[in-house]
């Protein structure tokens, strides 16, 4: 891997003492790729999304074909799961090595040494059994995200399409390696709760909505809600500077980024870059936001292997395990 998605855990932490409120610029292009018409345009597509997430990593894509109705839905879906009594949400608990479940102010990053200052409830079709809301806590909510996160498999699969085209592969290998009717599909839906911040905690330098990290799937999807904003980058090359980048919240975009299995997969041609959640400052809202990430991630058994073959083949979930170890065997 290059230094992109492998900054240690000293080097993270001197990110967060140097740049705990963060330099930021605004000369950073987060370019938007509209996706209309794409079996009439796909070779232009894939070439503006190559050069995008060549750049930087990021980009986001409109008219992707998820109606703007079925997003407010399954946002509407996930602020009524989050507003659970905790004694309910808590009957459904994360199960770590399933990447599946409820979990509040658990997630240490190497970047920050605290917790983020959210609450998540994570979607892996194979792996929910007893996971699930009764209709009596929570109607209709199992129906409303698996049918939501089959939308982002489908999107998902039509950005990688272009990748697997540009880097010699057929249009449909990542869409076989991350095939949703196989027991080994660990592609993962998750619903993200971060908590309104009293103004007492803005001066807590410590305390992060999410610290810097990279993503360790192939590419995520991200739907921000309007005016909830926090979301910054900044690709592993200019760590150093600090220049983090904001995110401005777009309902009618998806923010997409390449991740560490990508990059790996590319031979490191496509970036797996650094991004984080930050707390408001004073004078920005304050209240809480909410977001949807799906992450795609290869099926466990899925083999990862270059176009140059770079680096050894891998089973895809020998090498989640490996990223997921590398990043949070400290705590």
């Amino acid at each position: 891997m290059t230094t992109t998605a492998t900054y240690d855990l000293a080097e993270l932490q001197k990110e967060t003492r140097m740049g705990a409120m963060g330099s930021e610029t605004a000369s950073r292009e987060i370019r938007r790729i509209d996706l209309i018409h794409f079996a009439q345009r796909q070779t232009e597509i894939a070439e503006q999304l190559w050069d995008a997430a060549v750049d930087v990593g990021f980009f986001q894509i409109v008219n992707h074909g998820i109606d703007l109705a079925e997003v407010r839905n399954a946002f509407a879906m996930t602020e009524r799961f989050f507003a659970l009594p905790e004694a309910v949400k808590a009957q459904y608990p994360l199960k770590k090595a399933l990447n599946v479940g409820w979990e509040s102010r658990a997630q240490v990053r190497p970047s920050t040494g605290t917790p983020d200052q959210k609450e998540s409830y994570q979607i892996t079709r194979p792996h929910m059994e007893g996971l699930w809301p009764t209709d009596e806590e929570l109607a209709d909510f199992q129906a409303t995200m698996l049918a939501f996160e089959g939308q982002c498999w489908r999107v998902a699969m039509q950005v990688l399409s272009c990748f697997a085209w540009k880097l010699g592969f057929d249009e449909a290998f990542f869409a076989r390696a991350h095939d949703p009717a196989q027991a080994s599909y660990q592609s993962t839906l998750r619903l993200l709760h971060y908590f309104a911040t009293p103004p007492a905690q803005q001066a807590h330098l410590g305390l992060w909505r999410a610290g810097a990290h990279t993503d360790f799937d192939c590419l995520t999807l991200l739907f921000q809600r309007q005016g909830q904003g926090g979301l910054q980058v900044c690709p592993g090359k200019e760590m150093d500077s600090q220049a983090w980048t904001s995110v401005t919240p777009d309902e009618e975009a998806i923010t997409c980024n390449i991740g560490d299995m990508l990059m790996r997969w590319s031979d490191d041609q496509l970036p797996s870059n650094f991004h984080r959640v930050k707390n408001p400052l004073p004078g920005e809202y304050m209240g809480p936001r909410y977001s949807m990430a799906f992450f795609a991630q290869a099926n466990r058994d899925a083999l990862i292997e270059g176009p140059g073959k770079k680096y050894p083949a891998i089973a895809a979930g020998d090498y989640l395990n490996q990223r997921v170890a590398a990043n949070f065997k400290a705590y």
